[in-house]
């Protein structure tokens, strides 16, 4: 499946951003869907992820309690609300699908990833 995000930007901390990840090429509903982060110098970060069903989530602790993701299966896209903006979210956020019936949090077992947008949170 083709990913392609966007939504990213610069927000003082504090703030709020919504991400969007538009899914193309097969069938969107097979898969899980996940954002990951990668921040300057450090390694992809597992932020959160949505089984097919659209219900079951599973969170990073960083972010639990100010991300929300979903998705709409019927127009093949996903999303990442972010609230409560920290510096420390400062990075390359990146969606990802998995042909998978569980909520994996490693990238290694994601098969599709699109290129990332870029979030900026100022102190």
């Amino acid at each position: 499946v083709q990913l392609q995000a966007s939504g990213g930007g610069w927000v003082q901390a504090g703030g709020s951003l919504r991400l969007s990840c538009a899914a193309s090429g097969r069938t969107f509903s097979d898969y899980v869907m996940a954002w990951f982060r990668q921040a300057p110098g450090r390694e992809h970060e597992f932020v959160a992820a949505v089984h097919w069903n659209e219900t079951i989530t599973n969170y990073a602790n960083s972010v639990k309690g100010r991300f929300t993701i979903s998705r709409d299966n019927a127009n093949n896209m996903v999303y990442l609300q972010m609230d409560s903006l920290k510096p420390q979210d400062t990075a390359v956020y990146y969606c990802a699908a998995a042909a998978t019936p569980y909520l994996p949090t490693l990238r290694l077992d994601y098969d599709d990833w699109g290129p990332g947008t870029l979030v900026t949170v100022s102190s």
